[in-house]
């Protein structure tokens, strides 16, 4: 992929840290509404936080997560970071690719399945909906932290990159050791 211009890849690492921290609130919103649905005593404000869950799950959870893949992927692509050059970039990478997954086959489908019971008046306590955003929440952090302090070095790939090819050294002539030239 060509480099990004200088404008367009701060645009883009503004856009990409905006919709990242986005989806930390997002998921610590949705922790907050698990633990209320799973501890309180009352039917009815299980039933609000369930609901509240389903909202943000069904408008909010997929877009920003996708949003923050695709921006992370394109950013990595197009700047001098790389996706493979580098390993905090590369776990990022995959714990992005794997939270994303997760979110949609299964914790979408658990809010879903307790805001359907709770819509039916009958809402119970539902651990896997504190569980799934407090594990997600600590790996957003993780990948916060492994973003500012960029741990770990360069890849394999990346030291073979920053290297490059090896080329001889042009000799000037006059030069011992350059053909023609007396030793």
């Amino acid at each position: 992929m060509q480099q990004l211009t200088r404008p367009a890849r701060r645009t883009l690492l503004v856009l990409h840290v905006a919709v990242s921290v986005s989806w930390l609130g997002l998921t610590l919103g949705l922790l907050a509404l698990g633990i209320t649905g799973c501890t309180t005593g009352s039917p009815d404000m299980a039933t609000a936080a369930y609901r509240a869950m389903k909202i943000f799950g069904d408008w909010l959870v997929l877009p920003v997560a996708l949003a923050t893949l695709v921006s992370g992927l394109v950013l990595s692509l197009g700047t001098p970071w790389g996706l493979a050059r580098h390993h905090w970039v590369y776990v990022k990478f995959w714990l992005t690719v794997v939270t994303v997954l997760l979110s949609v086959f299964a914790l979408r489908p658990g809010i879903n399945h307790q805001a359907a019971e709770a819509a039916a008046g009958t809402p119970g306590p539902a651990i896997d909906l504190v569980v799934a955003p407090a594990v997600a929440t600590a790996t957003y952090f993780f990948i916060t932290a492994i973003s500012v302090l960029k741990p770990w070095g360069l890849t394999a790939r990346g030291r073979r990159l920053r290297s490059g090819p090896k080329r001889p050294r042009p000799r000037t002539p006059g030069t011992p050791g350059t053909p023609g030239t007396p030793a």
